[in-house]
Formats: structure tokens, sequence, C-alpha cells
């Protein structure tokens, strides 16, 4: 996006056209736990198929690009060593398995795309090729992958036997070797026309446009071939979160869209910088390219004094007054001296005031008042951290949604900020994230389209690349 100068000489930046998601996960309150509590609130009903396709019909009326849904394999027992608190709060507890109700909300929609969160970690490459593939057909090619890694100890000792995760840096060398393979079974194993459907010679598929991918590497041996044939988009567009250095190394490679969670602009600016750049220098990538979203949680009011009073009504109070940057915790000294490091001088952060934080939204800014006031605040994130949209996260569901479709979205679009209809009505996921007729397929700047075995070539032209 280039630069213009205005009548006054000052070079400015044109505005950004935002995309815009749902926030959600497949339990009680997601970001804002106890909230399900509410009685506005409907986020109990999540076990049922219904809440998800009228969510999905909700969000399409209103040209939301997609629904990114989280998701964790395993419990939160960190907090008094037990998993007693989450299961009586209902934080994250229960949870159901997320990809099983998009086809639901495919078939009820045309445009919305649906970001979907798997981990790397625990299921062999092929059986998630298997998944991912048939969902984006079903979806008619809707769907994106947002990878994880997991965090959870619990997801380790109940899915791998293990008393602890795999180490960090590990768990992301398994997960490049992981993104390798399923390249190869999305793009490589079948070549783009090896379904022919001719009846008259009675061939469904030409043999020579199939082929093993004879995959063998440190964690993964599968000698395939893929088992799904070619699918709308070859690859699901890619969404990854990761901020540490590996995270942002891998990122920079595969990532087509990051989703970051700070509570200010300031926090994550330096992150989107380093990965685009080493986007640019080390993977050969238009930086710029990569879109990133925020994690953002409006609490909006015609008048900022309704806005704050909803505010009010939400929270609860929490804790004492305890230093949390004394705690004796390096995931929870980390992300207090975060807060710290971009608060006024002198602020304290205290139990008190973390959990005031973070109990609505999570670890997200939340932003209140009328519709032009929450306009301005998204507009600074664009402004200081080049972020390229927003990972809208609910108070109340479905209520919060319906309130930045009814209040802030027409601000949005009088701003300049926000399409009036999706740029192309009834294409895939990666089309409207583009905002591209005919990219269906990742970009070719990208790793994913040196594996893609395009119409035509033989298997010699066209060999599996080993990188």
């Amino acid at each position: 996006m280039s630069n213009t100068t205005n009548e006054s000489g000052q070079t400015t930046r044109p505005k950004k056209k935002l995309i815009i998601n749902a926030f959600v996960e497949m339990c009680s309150g997601h970001q804002s736990p106890g909230l399900w509590r509410h009685p506005q609130d409907q986020s109990h009903n999540f076990t049922s198929v219904h809440h998800w396709v009228e969510l999905a019909k909700l969000l399409e009326s209103a040209k939301f690009h997609g629904i990114f849904i989280a998701d964790v394999l395993g419990g939160y027992d960190v907090y008094r060593n037990s998993l007693e608190p989450a299961i009586i709060s209902g934080a994250q507890w229960p949870v159901n398995e997320p990809l099983s109700v998009v086809p639901a909300m495919a078939a009820a929609t045309k445009s919305l795309g649906f970001g979907v969160t798997v981990s790397t970690s625990y299921e062999a490459p092929y059986h998630l090729h298997r998944r991912l593939a048939t969902v984006d057909h079903l979806t008619g090619g809707r769907l994106g992958w947002n990878i994880v890694t997991s965090y959870l100890d619990s997801a380790a000792r109940n899915i791998a036997g293990r008393e602890k995760q795999v180490a960090h840096d590990e768990r992301y060398e398994q997960a490049e070797e992981y993104l390798r393979v399923m390249y190869k079974l999305f793009a490589s194993s079948w070549r783009d026309d090896a379904v022919v459907l001719d009846r008259e010679t009675g061939v469904y598929t030409n043999p020579e446009a199939v082929r093993e991918i004879n995959h063998e590497g440190k964690f993964f041996s599968v000698p395939g071939p893929a088992i799904v044939q070619p699918t709308p988009q070859r690859v699901p567009l890619l969404l990854q979160a990761g901020t540490s250095k590996q995270g942002k190394l891998f990122a920079a490679q595969h990532a087509e869209a990051i989703f970051v969670s700070s509570h200010a602009p300031e926090v994550c600016k330096r992150n989107i910088a380093e990965v685009r750049q080493l986007a640019r220098e080390k993977f050969g990538r238009d930086g710029g390219r990569i879109k990133v979203l925020s994690l953002v949680t409006p609490i909006l009011g015609k008048t900022e004094e309704e806005a704050r009073e909803k505010l009010a009504e939400y929270r609860n109070r929490y804790g004492d007054e305890e230093e949390l940057r004394e705690v004796e915790s390096n995931a929870v000294r980390s992300t207090v001296d975060a807060y710290a490091r971009f608060s006024p001088p002198g602020s304290k952060w205290t139990k008190h005031t973390v959990a005031e934080h973070v109990a609505i939204g999570g670890n997200g800014p939340i932003i209140v008042g009328t519709p032009e006031q929450v306009a301005d605040g998204l507009e600074n994130w664009i402004n200081e951290a080049d972020v390229d949209g927003f990972n809208f996260a609910y108070a109340l569901f479905p209520q919060s949604f319906q309130d930045i479709i009814d209040l802030l979205l027409p601000e949005l679009r009088k701003r300049g900020l926000f399409w009036d209809d999706y740029e192309v009505p009834g294409g895939t996921y990666r089309e409207n994230f583009y905002g591209v007729e005919g990219q269906k397929y990742p970009l070719g700047e990208h790793i994913a389209s040196k594996y893609q075995w395009k119409a035509g070539l033989s298997a010699e032209e066209h060999k599996i690349p080993e990188l």
C-alpha cells in the first residue's frame, strides 16, 4: 500500500479496508469467563448446531470476513494445582471440538470464512489433512487453519501420555516438518487436473496424476498418497499466532495472517515489524501482504455513559493489592512486565488490576464508548501497530456482535475502513481475504505455491520439493 501526499505536503497512508472476524470458542464465555451468568448471554448454548448457524447467518448479513474459532485440548489446571476452579466457573470448560460444526455454518452461508484452530502436536498429519481437506470441500473453499503447537500440560498428559509438553523450540521444529508434510499432501500428491470423471472410458482419476509423497523426516514418516482429491483452495488459508523467536520465524515463512493479543499497540508493534522484516529478508515475501489481526473487545453504547455502565455491570472484582511483578512465575511475570513497561509511571499491576483487565476480553484491549470513540481507538491501533484488522471478542453472546453490527460497522463504513459487501460474493476465504477474484491458492511468493502440482505437468516436470 503506497503512501500519498496531501495538500499540505504531508505524507499519508491510504486507509486500509479492515479484515473483521468474530472471535469465539466452542464453550461458554470464552474470553470473558463468568459472563455466562448474565441473563442476556446465550454462550451456554454452544452445544447446539442452531446456535452456531444463527451466528454465521448474522455475521454474513453484516459482511464479516469470517469466524475465528479458538480451541484448547486440555483444561486450565494451574490455579491451585487443580482443574476444579475451571470446572466450577466454566472457564473454557467444557469445550467442544470446533471443526465439526463448520460445514453446518457453511451450508447456511455463501461467503463467510471459517478460521479453525488445530494443533500440530497431537494429530498425525495424514489424518489432519483428511479432516481439513474434507471441510475445505464442504465449505466451497472457505476454510482457514489457525496453526498452533499447543501450550497446556493437561493436553500432553491426556493425549500423549507425557507429564509435560514437549519443549517450546522442539514443538516448533516439529511444526515446521508438519507443514512440509501437509503441503505435500494438499498440493503435491495430486495434480490439479487429476480427477477426470470420464464416463465413457470409466476413468474417475488419472493414475498418472496421483503419486506418493514418500516423506521421511525426524518426526514423521508419511508415504502417501493423500486420500482426498485437491480442494478448492488447495491449501486452507494459513493463520498463526506465535510471537516468540521461533513463532515469529514460523509466521514469517508460513502465515498469511497473524493473530496478536496485546493490551496496547506499542506492545505488539515491534513484533509485527519483525515478522514482516523476516518475511522479506529471509523468505522473499512481501511482508506487507501478511495481514495482522488484533484481538479487541468493543463495549459499545449510543452514549459514552451507556457504554461505561455496560462495562461496570460486566466487571467483577478480584484479588488483593499484592504486586504480581514479584510473583515467582515466568509466565505471569513476563505478562505483567509487558503491562508495566507500557503503562504510565507509577502504575501498579496487582492481582486486582490484572484480573480486572483480563476478566473481559482476555489479554486484548477493551475499547469502551460510542461508535465514534471505539472507531478512533481502532484507528489508533492501525496507525500505531500497523494492524490490518481485528478479531472481535464478545462480552455477551450474541449481543456484543449485534452491537458491533448496529453501531460500530456503520461508523467504520462511513470512514472508508470497511467494505459494503464481499469482494468476491460466494468466493473462497482466500479470495475475500485478499480481495482478489481468482486468488484461490496461496500467493506465488508463498512457500506452499512451490508444492502445487499444476495441471498438465508430468511428475518429472514437477518434483516434490524437499526444502
